[in-house]
């Protein structure tokens, strides 16, 4: 695999699953590795799962077409690992945020941008209404106009709908202290040379047996890797 996911002919696509934490650790990142790592498995894919911030050096880097950060939180890269990161996305690779990948790196504003928006509070974990925003994305063309599932649902710094593709924004009057209005959750973009797709799902450890959210996922993985427009 070459910088910015170009595969060499022997080598299939492979891809780098991160989930470090500094901060809160949520429960659902050993059912996401396993989930993800089978769907990997399904889809012809080589994933690499680890928490060690040593793989963000440019020679390793350079074996993956996309990073996903699953759930990660606080500070996990140094200096030297987000330079490698920042040039392999402006190399062409691609980037995956899983839930509190929002609330990783505070510090770095160049992050925040790749994101998106960067998570500032919840309340407590209750079921509400999902408006499908976009029926052509391969992480949401699964999906009827709605969908209803618990969550956390995130509230952010910012609104980011001016600069990404929302996909799923969520209904604040389905749940209590909903108080955005307008409020995305799950959204793509492209920054940089590099395609990067963030959602805000995936609090709960049964998020990862449920077909419909892994579905959700798998499609943002691959719309970052090249598929869809």
């Amino acid at each position: 695999m070459t910088l910015g996911g170009q595969p060499s002919e022997s080598e299939p696509v492979a891809l780098l699953l991160f989930s470090k934490t500094t901060d809160y650790r949520h429960a659902s990142i050993p059912a996401g590795v396993a989930a993800l790592s089978s769907w990997a498995q399904r889809k012809g894919l080589q994933l690499e799962a680890t928490e060690d911030a040593g793989w963000f050096e440019p020679e390793r880097l350079a074996r993956f077409a996309a990073v996903v950060w699953l759930s990660t939180s606080g500070s996990v890269l140094d200096a030297k690992q987000r330079r490698a990161f920042e040039s392999f996305l402006r190399a062409g690779g691609a980037y995956v945020g899983i839930h509190s990948a929002s609330a990783s790196e505070p510090d770095w504003p160049w992050y925040a941008e790749l994101v998106g928006a960067r998570f500032t509070e919840h309340p407590v974990p209750q079921p509400a209404r999902l408006v499908v925003e976009d029926r052509e994305h391969p992480a949401t063309r699964h999906l009827g106009s709605e969908w209803r599932r618990s969550d956390e649902w995130y509230e952010f710094d910012r609104n980011p709908r001016a600069s990404v593709r929302v996909l799923l924004s969520v209904d604040d009057a389905s749940y209590q202290r909903g108080k955005s209005g307008d409020h995305p959750l799950a959204w793509c973009r492209e920054l940089a040379g590099a395609r990067s797709f963030y959602t805000a799902l995936g609090h709960s450890p049964t998020d990862f047996s449920d077909a419909a959210f892994l579905q959700h996922v798998g499609g943002g993985i691959e719309w970052a890797l090249g598929a869809g427009s």
